[in-house]
């Protein structure tokens, strides 16, 4: 993994995302995202590039901290502004994650 992904995933997605699953039991992988929650996140976390709480925000996505397929809430506690590179390579390794979570 690489070092500047390490340092913007919070302690307890890195273990999720080293596999230490077990302890997290069988979650939904199939939680559905709420509307509502990523809006209240936007109201209170201005874009990075624009500082506007609507709009596009470019060269960033909104991210859950905890992936939902791992228990993580879908409210805007679990969120954060992420870049777009950075949210794609740690979007590969939760779905690898989440896959090994349905098989068990």
């Amino acid at each position: 993994m690489c070092r500047s992904l390490r340092r913007n995933i919070p302690t307890r997605a890195i273990f999720i995302l080293l596999g230490i699953v077990g302890i997290l039991g069988a979650a939904d992988a199939r939680q559905s995202r709420s509307g509502r929650a990523r809006e209240a996140f936007r109201r209170a976390n201005p874009c990075p590039s624009t500082g506007l709480t609507t709009g596009p925000c470019p060269d960033y996505v909104i991210d859950h901290d905890e992936p939902l397929c791992a228990g993580g809430e879908d409210a805007p506690g679990n969120m954060r502004w992420q870049e777009e590179a950075e949210a794609a390579e740690k979007d590969g390794l939760e779905r690898a994650v989440c896959r090994a979570m349905r098989a068990e």
